[in-house]
């Protein structure tokens, strides 16, 4: 969360990313605190403001 709040700041400040990511200022700033926890689609909407998104994958398995 505290490398998101980074990129959020580098790309004009975390009121500007609740704006684009239409979330509260106030509940933006509280989720990319050290002690943020935000539900899924709170975090959808902050990575689709910043132009990054998470993948899930299925862990490889190496041969034996």
């Amino acid at each position: 969360m505290l490398a998101l709040r980074q990129v959020a700041q580098a790309q004009g400040g975390i009121a500007k990313l609740a704006r684009k990511a239409k979330l509260t200022r106030e509940a933006t700033y509280k989720m990319l605190s050290t002690s943020g926890n935000p539900e899924l689609r709170s975090l959808t909407a902050v990575l689709a403001a910043t132009g990054l998104r998470i993948a899930v994958r299925p862990i490889e398995k190496r041969a034996a």
